[in-house]
């Protein structure tokens, strides 16, 4: 299950790729427009900046707006930065593997073997929908790649 931090500034992000490349959003615009506490979405959007997903600008205009391009942002990667490995088993981490403490034969599991199938097809779909995918299906009514089962 995703943390609710992580559905936020997933929140946040399709609202600030909805507007014309260049044109920011204040943190209560965004806020109020997701219902997003305010506090916790100042320390969302540092993160986001911090990875380089998001920039901010001071002044009138001021707010935060997309660094790079909403197709070159995926769900997957907030997701990770978010909450962490997306593996459902410490044992299926790429990038935070580790050994399942009542697992003494990784081969023979079958709970794993369940498992990987699940944690691969998770990232296939994570990895491969971008929030430009999530703008446009939602602007044609239909669902998004990978998901139409």
């Amino acid at each position: 299950m995703i943390s609710q931090k992580a559905k936020y500034a997933m929140r946040a992000l399709v609202a600030l790729a909805r507007v014309e490349p260049g044109t920011s959003l204040m943190i209560g615009e965004i806020a109020e427009s997701q219902a997003i506490p305010k506090k916790f979405l100042e320390q969302i959007l540092l993160d986001l900046k911090r990875e380089g997903i998001v920039t901010s600008r001071r002044g009138k205009a001021g707010g935060y707006l997309m660094m790079r391009t909403p197709d070159a942002v995926s769900f997957g990667e907030v997701l990770r930065l978010i909450d962490g490995p997306l593996a459902p088993l410490p044992c299926l981490s790429k990038v935070a593997y580790h050994r399942c403490a009542d697992c003494s034969n990784e081969s023979a599991c079958e709970i794993r073997h369940v498992f990987a199938k699940v944690a691969e097809a998770t990232r296939d779909i994570l990895d491969g929908t971008t929030l430009a995918d999530s703008l446009t299906a939602t602007a044609a009514g239909h669902t998004i790649p990978g998901l139409d089962a």
